[in-house]
């Protein structure tokens, strides 16, 4: 297809979960719904179209050490855009990817700077580590770093307790979170357990990821906040096996972690009827391959979210929340294209049949 080629999208176009047009064309890299006048070189596509899906958690350039070289962070972004996530929010790494943004192949990346973790409080090489009284200057620079969020550790181990517990005090976080959103970001923060989550909501935190501690009495205060949540059930499955690799040492931490894995599609669920946002996320980078969107779909799907609102989860509304266009008229043509209505079958997502980024068929 060459660089002055038309690209016809005919089928159904899910503009938004109730709004379907039965075609879209693409020029100049463009959404338009306006059949272009004397088209010679045009390639047609047909199906159900999305706009491209979202990883609101994910971290391209980073594996289970830390930072990686930039050819295997391209290999991780090229795993997402072939998966049909075209548009990752990074939440947290070390390796600039800034580079990145001049390859028009690969998923547009929000970037949340690197992770802001208490001192000896996680995991080695992925984090800037530093006391309660420097958190607002770590959090001032990822601020200016990064693409309109910041992200804290919340919670992590605490090994004299031998369990997890919350790494800041309120006044700190308070304050961290007031010189961001002085700056102009939003912050996340990783919470697997309950007691870092009431201070950090009423300081005016944006999201939480992961959200695993949310409890009955929790829940009414992340709705009235209107605080976000991205469970990344992909990769809380996989705390059985941290669980038991850390009893011996941990046992009060394995027991706490399997007692989370238990309740977490109750928890999910639970926030969803209450009206807290959940979106997409899969933790990808760390120890998850990249390309999990879709398993993610199905996870919320699970846990009892309706099939058209966890779409919509790694869709409409997850572009929204980021301030990223779907398939209005005039946006970046970042689509993706399957056989079947996912609306009706979310695994739909496991297998694109096509995916346009930036209006070029690279998938």
């Amino acid at each position: 297809m060459s660089d002055h080629a038309v690209l016809h999208v005919r089928g159904r176009v899910l503009v938004g979960p109730d709004e379907v047009r039965d075609e879209l064309w693409v020029i100049d890299g463009r959404v338009s719904y306006d059949r272009p006048a004397g088209a010679g070189d045009v390639r047609t596509v047909e199906g159900w179209a999305l706009p491209g899906l979202v990883d609101a958690h994910c971290h391209v350039g980073l594996d289970r050490h830390g930072a990686v070289p930039a050819d295997v962070a391209e290999q991780q972004a090229l795993a997402d855009r072939d998966a049909g996530a075209l548009l990752l929010r990074d939440a947290g790494s070390p390796s600039d990817t800034r580079w990145t943004d001049d390859r028009p192949d690969l998923p547009k990346i929000i970037r949340a700077g690197r992770h802001i973790a208490r001192t000896r409080r996680y995991i080695r090489n992925y984090a800037w580590e530093t006391e309660p009284a420097d958190l607002p200057a770590y959090i001032a620079r990822e601020a200016r770093r990064g693409d309109g969020w910041v992200k804290l550790v919340g919670d992590w181990i605490d090994r004299d307790l031998g369990d997890l517990s919350a790494c800041w005090p309120r006044q700190a976080v308070a304050a961290a979170v007031a010189e961001a959103h002085r700056l102009g970001a939003r912050v996340t923060a990783h919470c697997f357990a309950e007691d870092s989550l009431r201070d950090l909501v009423e300081s005016g935190i944006d999201c939480i990821e992961h959200a695993t501690g949310l409890t009955d009495d929790l829940i009414p205060l992340f709705a009235d906040r209107g605080v976000a949540i991205v469970p990344t059930l992909v990769n809380i499955a996989t705390f059985p096996a941290l669980a038991d690799g850390g009893e011996a040492k941990f046992p009060r931490w394995s027991a706490h972690i399997r007692r989370l894995h238990a309740r977490r599609y109750d928890t999910v669920r639970d926030a969803y009827d209450a009206g807290i946002a959940v979106y997409v996320g899969t933790d990808a980078g760390g120890t998850l391959p990249h390309g999990l969107a879709a398993a993610e779909v199905a996870e919320l799907v699970t846990a009892g979210i309706p099939p058209v609102e966890a779409l919509s989860a790694t869709t409409w509304a997850a572009r929204a929340w980021l301030g990223r266009p779907g398939l209005e008229e005039g946006a970046p043509a970042d689509l993706v294209v399957y056989e079947r209505d996912p609306r009706t079958d979310v695994r739909v997502l496991a297998a694109p049949s096509r995916v346009v980024l930036n209006g070029r068929v690279v998938g």
